[in-house]
């Protein structure tokens, strides 16, 4: 299994930032991937980002690409997300999630482990 405890969410206005970070522990066979989902009110889930633990790349929701930023530091078991230039359209609950799987896109529920979210509220 897969521990994960997000934190740095927040309120800010349009066309702010906030920076999420997500502690890791856990089975490396279960977080061959790392994302981040965003649950907008009412709405599904959608993962917005990925990176590969293994080597870094990453890949983005067209939604937020250009915006968005998500990287790790595998010494100090941490992945990020960087959200910059944020819009009404971003609010939601965002959750760190872990993956076997590395294909992007991927579907919600292609993440084994998740952790409890965190709110991001953005103010136009």
């Amino acid at each position: 299994q897969v521990q994960l405890v997000e934190s740095g969410g927040g309120s800010v206005e349009a066309g702010g930032s906030l920076r999420l970070s997500c502690t890791v522990s856990g089975d490396p066979s279960r977080r061959k991937s790392m994302g981040w989902v965003r649950q907008p009110p009412g709405k599904g889930r959608e993962a917005v980002a990925l990176i590969k633990t293994h080597n870094g790349d990453t890949y983005y929701d067209d939604s937020v690409k250009g915006r968005f930023t998500i990287s790790q530091d595998n010494a100090k078991n941490m992945v990020y997300l960087q959200m910059d230039s944020l819009t009404p359209e971003d609010n939601g609950m965002y959750y760190c999630a872990a993956s076997r799987f590395v294909d992007w896109p991927l579907r919600p529920g292609e993440f084994g482990d998740w952790g409890q979210g965190t709110q991001v509220t953005v103010s136009s």
